[in-house]
């Protein structure tokens, strides 16, 4: 018997399909349904490490918690990391598989079509519903050859499809109305319902609108959702985030600041300093130097650790960062941030770009250098200088060595990781998810303010709170019952 699944497909990029997918997984595993994310193809520098060792997008590690499930391999068996303007690194079922262009890529998207079935039948054995989130749109018809992401994967799963409009962005009915024009006779059937996200302000005033889309699509409308606010709390999908992700003002009193690098992977290590309200976190982009009130400086991950360690010196950032330091500021680099702060950075083998070397920051005695092996693995341990509880994971290519590795900045389960400086005011580590260790943030906090400072909830219990929020609020304004029976083919 054919396990009950449901597509979500959206009219464009950030529409809200990744957070709908996680708001409806909590909704149904409530109703005490066994339910899976499913992702055939992504493209995000934001990933997770799963139980397995291997890699999938941040976004479906998200949803198989919204699940009550470990993240699994099989939940996003096709993930591209962007690693420049035209390619990217391919990851399948959680292992490396390769890199290519974009052009190249469109030719080898058919042969990754056998993985992809194969994941989603290893999930669809395991769960009484398969929530499926699409890629982009099904309206990008230049790519639909070969295409895993979208109409492609629905037609060869078999999936009725639920479309996304995203109101917030403007021209919602234009969007829906298009989308389903732009598709052949077939692939329309497919398509059993829409939804309008990110609604403001009073419903009524658009019913006509949703007259409206319906008559012209001729779809029945499953739900318009108010725009929700608190969905800035849960870890965004990909960079496309980036420009509104800065923490609110309103009674923060520490600044950390992260530069925004072109490249900047698994930026939902900042999510909890984020969700502190005494911190104002200040995202830089491109052309704005780092403020000088900073109180703390992080360097994030990059997924082409020379080609941003050279944006990084282009915008002056350097020099800010030393002068942040001569004032007595601190700075925490995490992986390919961590990588930065030493003398040089190496990659023979070009892993993550053509083959070169880039002079690093020089804040750490050390040297790294990129090989051909990926490190991806959890991990937890202690913070040496607080002596607090740390956990997460470790994703990277290439050994740092040196001097400073001699005073490590954590401790895991027996292994030193990471350096500190002399004077204790730069530091970096491999572990992702540092900051999520509420002991540790809170304790870093204390020491940039020097005494008491207001603190916010246990991480992880705002985030179980913030998905049951989501599956309430999607509950309210969505006919999951309808939607259940979609998925059952009903």
């Amino acid at each position: 018997m054919k396990t009950p699944a449901i597509m979500l497909q959206g009219t464009g990029s950030d529409v809200g399909k990744s957070l709908l997918t996680a708001g409806l997984a909590r909704a149904f595993t409530k109703r005490g349904l066994k339910v899976r994310p499913f992702k055939p193809q992504n493209m995000s520098n934001n990933a997770a490490v799963t139980e397995e060792g291997g890699e999938i997008g941040r976004a479906q590690a998200l949803q198989a918690r919204a699940c009550g499930v470990k993240p699994s391999v099989h939940m996003n068996p096709v993930l591209l990391k962007p690693q420049s303007e035209v390619g990217a690194q391919i990851v399948v079922q959680g292992r490396v598989y390769g890199k290519a262009s974009a052009r190249d890529y469109h030719d080898l998207k058919p042969t990754l079509l056998a993985a992809v079935l194969e994941s989603f039948g290893i999930l669809s054995a395991e769960a009484d519903l398969v929530l499926v989130e699409g890629a982009g749109s099904p309206a990008e018809i230049n790519l639909r050859r070969g295409d895993i992401a979208n109409m492609g994967f629905a037609e060869a799963a078999d999936l009725p499809v639920l479309l996304i409009g995203d109101i917030d962005r403007g021209g919602v009915i234009a969007s829906l109305v298009g989308t389903t024009a732009l598709l052949p006779p077939a692939e329309r059937e497919r398509i059993k319902g829409f939804v309008v996200n990110k609604f403001r302000g009073d419903p009524a005033l658009f019913a006509e609108g949703m007259t409206i889309i319906a008559e012209r699509t001729g779809l029945p409308a499953l739900g318009l959702i108010p725009y929700w606010p608190r969905a800035m709390r849960l870890p965004a999908e990909d960079a496309v985030a980036l420009p509104r992700y800065g923490a609110s003002e309103a009674g923060a009193f520490v600044t950390v600041a992260v530069p925004m690098l072109n490249r900047i992977a698994n930026f939902d290590d900042l999510d909890p300093l984020r969700a502190e309200p005494s911190v104002r976190l200040v995202i830089v982009p491109p052309g704005e130097a780092l403020p000088g009130n900073a109180d703390l400086v992080v360097l994030p991950g990059s997924k082409s650790t020379i080609a941003d360690l050279r944006m990084l010196k282009a915008e002056g950032w350097d020099t800010d960062l030393k002068a942040h330091i001569r004032r007595g500021g601190r700075v925490i680099g995490i992986c390919g941030g961590y990588q930065m702060l030493g003398r040089r950075v190496a990659d023979p083998y070009g892993i993550e770009g053509p083959p070169g070397e880039e002079e690093g920051l020089g804040l750490l005695d050390l040297a790294t250098e990129l090989g051909r092996s990926k490190t991806l693995t959890e991990a937890k341990g202690r913070e040496r200088s607080t002596g607090e509880l740390v956990r997460g994971y470790e994703m990277h290519v290439g050994a740092t060595e040196g001097s400073a590795t001699a005073h490590p900045m954590l401790e895991l389960e027996g292994r030193a990781d990471g350096a500190v400086s002399a004077d204790g005011r730069v530091m970096g580590c491999y572990l992702h998810g540092l900051f999520a260790a509420d002991g540790y943030r809170r304790a870093l906090l204390r020491r940039l303010v020097g005494g008491n400072v207001a603190l916010g909830p246990d991480f992880d219990v705002e985030l179980e709170s913030t998905l049951d929020a989501l599956a309430e609020h999607i509950s309210a304004h969505v006919d999951l019952d309808r939607i259940w029976e979609i998925a059952r083919g009903t």
